[in-house]
């Protein structure tokens, strides 16, 4: 009888703490004042040469000062270098109090074999921005899971691109997004407003904000770096190169699985360069058939995925979702 006594105490203590872990306040990452360092570094796939020297570039422009990781342009077969330099480049960004952000170079595939050797407890430790996306992804999960923000945001190799562009326009404007960033980064907040879309869900509700990549997140369920355990969350989704068919498949794995029922709100981003499959040739078509039972705010077509007008989001943010008959809000708490 005592050893069983013992036993409910003890899954009642580990009930309680994982209730404290959900309802920890998130921590966000100080804000970065001019002259402030941010390493540049390679978490995935290998990068373009030039994707670093460009990063550089453009965050010297905006006041910053860019570190070259280490491993930076480290090249292990489709790699950036092997996940043990990848997890060293890491940990020194982390650990290095001059460092105050990180941003990768491209995502690709990969940043998922390193976390491995990061403790969670680490992340925890050294709370800085960490900026990236796709298969970023991984790493924002587990930033989330460590109770720290980060940001869904485009990375080096776009602003190379922008670069690239800019040298046929005579008067070149920073772009929207990268506007977003750096107003992140300097302590801002950001407020989306989009247009109405036929399939959304009108409704208003607030909840953390998690999400990117959904072949990615959907990979990370039931490890310790899932983000999705989290309790009243705005999910935003986005991929690229996948089929309708897989990406149902996926869908019904969280409608299985209850994470969505218990999301708040929905925000359904871009599906980029996918394929049809059998019985869905669109892929708004078919997500709008399987959300269709859901009484909670959703909104389709947000500028969040990969393409150009890629809205920074963050993650482990408090917002607030608007779906109205005229426009989409999405509000970040300050």
């Amino acid at each position: 009888m005592k050893k069983k006594l013992t036993m409910i105490l003890a899954a009642l203590m580990f009930v309680s703490a994982a209730s404290v872990a959900q309802d920890k306040k998130m921590v966000r990452p100080a804000s970065l004042k001019p002259g402030d360092k941010i390493a540049i570094l390679s978490m995935a796939s290998k990068p373009n040469d030039v994707y670093a020297k460009a990063g550089m570039k453009v965050l010297k422009e905006w006041g910053y000062t860019p570190v070259l990781a280490p491993n930076v342009n480290a090249k292990h077969g489709s790699f950036a270098g092997t996940r043990e330099e990848r997890a060293a480049d890491m940990l020194w960004a982390l650990r290095n109090p001059e460092i105050k952000a990180i941003m990768s170079t491209r995502g690709g595939y990969g940043s998922i074999q390193q976390l491995q050797q990061i403790p969670l407890d680490t992340l925890a430790k050294y709370p800085k921005w960490i900026i990236g996306y796709s298969d970023i992804t991984s790493v924002h999960s587990a930033m989330v899971t460590a109770g720290v923000m980060s940001i869904h945001a485009h990375m080096c190799g776009y602003l190379y691109e922008q670069e690239v562009k800019n040298l046929f326009n005579d008067n070149p404007a920073p772009d929207s997004c990268s506007l977003a960033l750096r107003n992140i980064l300097a302590g801002g907040v950001p407020h989306y407003e989009v247009a109405p879309h036929k399939y959304n869900h009108l409704g208003k509700a607030s909840g953390v904000l998690v999400g990117g990549n959904l072949s990615v997140f959907c990979g990370m369920i039931g490890s310790e770096y899932d983000f999705l355990k989290k309790d009243n969350i705005i999910l935003f989704i986005e991929d690229v190169s996948e089929n309708t068919s897989s990406v149902n498949r996926m869908i019904q794995q969280m409608k299985i699985l209850g994470i969505l029922d218990k999301v708040k709100g929905i925000v359904i981003g871009q599906f980029t360069d996918y394929s049809a499959g059998a019985d869905f040739k669109k892929m708004e078509d078919m997500l709008a058939e399987e959300l269709k039972g859901y009484k909670i705010p959703i909104a389709f077509n947000f500028p969040v995925g990969h393409v150009d007008e890629n809205y920074p989001m963050i993650e482990g943010a408090t917002v607030t979702l608007n779906v109205k008959k005229s426009c989409v809000t999405l509000t970040f708490d300050k």
